[in-house]
């Protein structure tokens, strides 16, 4: 496998972002990736070349450290690199840079303090929207890098294909929803297999579509007979759709029909008349948009505000045995995360996950999203910075209202241990751990109250919760 980010930060002709005009082998098949300078020491006096191949994990970690302390000194700012090393010339600034900077120390320090990694090479799955930015972007911007890392991100087609994967050990790692590995842990809708679940991607980041033909039917109370879709059984679309239905007096599983479409499907079956509406990670919301065939009724966000959405998981079994491989890749992600966090790095991100083998979106459509300054479809321009926002802490009382929903709506049965499973699969405690050791501030908790739709949700009274509502299963 070839890995654009982990290429020569020196040469000045080499992008390390596959941006929406790349023309790496990745963005454009059938061109064969030039070969890399293997480190500092060779880019600088030996002009050494070694093929990717020919790079062993200590290699990678070496270089690694030195294209994160390049891309550090630029700011992550490619464009700025490269200008830089075309004008000064790649020798004369890896000269440059080593008179200032104890490079040979910190590539000791970096190795000890993360131990010698189990694996280098992994592959993680991706389903492509914009909740799973972190995880894609850490591959184009080098942030996998940064932990000596050589990782393949997989584009998948769907979440239940995202599931699979993952338990048969053809992914290391995977972007999930939040209530998969839940589930998966739990035995709900697939074997039972333990799964934890150290990061949340995104929070807000969905929203109600409906078709252009409905924009006189804003009450949800005239959806009766409306075909839904959500991309996930086990989805925060689905349990924050029906919630939303129910609120209105609408029984989602009588009044109205959900089905599971994969996210890329939304808008074509939205444009066929498959559907009426639905609840969808974006960018998907907004294609509808631009392409004219659907409106924004109401972000999940008006729903819940800061509610979770997607998340990085991986299995028990792999953290296990690959301690400090599953270490490393977990700060690369919190680091990610926080990066997107910033809404100053959102237009760069955008034209990072743009191309084909990411989102395959046109940039103005995930920079809508990501920047929250969009039109809604209904004639307006709206601006909600918070539109989708990036918080890596995995909130136990999150994992204890999924649940809820899962026990209300039938998709778990029998007595439920809610603060038990949350705490064995949504590991607060070793992120927010993580997160001060890379200088990020975590919570000093790991369950707080949550307010849905004007609602207060205390996670200490789950199953009276779970049983309180007028429209629901239990």
């Amino acid at each position: 496998m070839t890995t654009k980010s982990l290429g020569n930060p020196f040469d000045g002709d080499q992008s390390l972002i596959h941006a929406k005009t790349c023309g790496c082998p990745e963005c454009k098949p059938g061109q064969e990736m030039p070969s890399v300078s293997l480190n500092l020491q060779q880019s600088s006096s030996q002009g050494a070349i070694v093929s990717e191949g020919a790079l062993d994990s200590e290699a990678m970690m070496d270089r690694a450290i030195e294209s994160a302390v390049v891309r550090s000194v630029f700011g992550h700012n490619d464009h700025s690199r490269r200008s830089f090393m075309k004008m000064m010339g790649a020798g004369t600034a890896a000269a440059l840079l080593s008179s200032v900077f104890p490079m040979e120390k910190a590539k000791a320090a970096v190795k000890e303090s993360l131990g010698k990694l189990e694996k280098t090479k992994l592959n993680v799955g991706f389903v492509p929207i914009t909740c799973a930015t972190p995880i894609i972007m850490a591959h184009p911007m080098g942030f996998y890098e940064r932990y000596g890392l050589d990782v393949t991100v997989t584009k998948t087609a769907g979440w239940a294909v995202a599931r699979d994967k993952s338990l048969a050990g053809e992914y290391d790692a995977s972007h999930m929803l939040t209530p998969m590995p839940l589930a998966m842990t739990m035995g709900a809708g697939s074997t039972p297999e333990p799964f934890i679940m150290p990061a949340v991607e995104n929070i807000n980041g969905q929203a109600i579509v409906l078709h252009v033909d409905h924009k006189d039917k804003r009450d949800p109370k005239q959806w009766k007979g409306f075909k839904f879709g959500v991309p996930f059984e086990y989805s925060m679309h689905n349990f924050l759709l029906r919630y939303y239905l129910a609120e209105n007096g609408i029984d989602p599983d009588k009044d109205v029909q959900i089905r599971v479409v994969p996210p890329p499907e939304m808008v074509a079956n939205l444009r066929a008349g498959n559907l009426d509406g639905y609840l969808s990670p974006d960018p998907f919301n907004q294609r509808a948009v631009w392409e004219k065939v659907g409106f924004i009724h109401m972000l999940t966000k008006d729903i819940w505000e800061g509610h979770p959405c997607c998340a990085f998981a991986c299995s028990q079994q792999f953290a296990t045995q690959n301690p400090n491989t599953y270490g490393a890749l977990l700060r690369a992600i919190i680091d990610a995360t926080q990066y997107s966090n910033n809404p100053d790095n959102r237009k760069e991100i955008s034209e990072a996950i743009a191309p084909k083998n990411y989102l395959n979106q046109p940039v103005p459509v995930i920079q809508q999203v990501l920047t929250g300054y969009y039109a809604d479809g209904l004639g307006e321009v709206q601006n909600v910075p918070d539109r989708i926002d990036f918080d890596p802490f995995p909130w136990h009382s999150m994992g204890v209202w999924i649940l809820t929903q899962m026990k209300r709506w039938g998709y778990i049965e029998g007595d439920v241990d809610y603060k038990g499973i949350a705490e064995q699969v949504y590991l607060a405690g070793e992120t927010g751990r993580i997160m001060e050791e890379l200088g990020y501030t975590a919570p000093d908790k790991t369950y707080k109250t949550h307010t849905i739709m004007g609602k207060t949700f205390d996670p200490d009274s789950a199953e009276e919760y779970a049983s309180s509502f007028a429209i629901g299963r239990v």
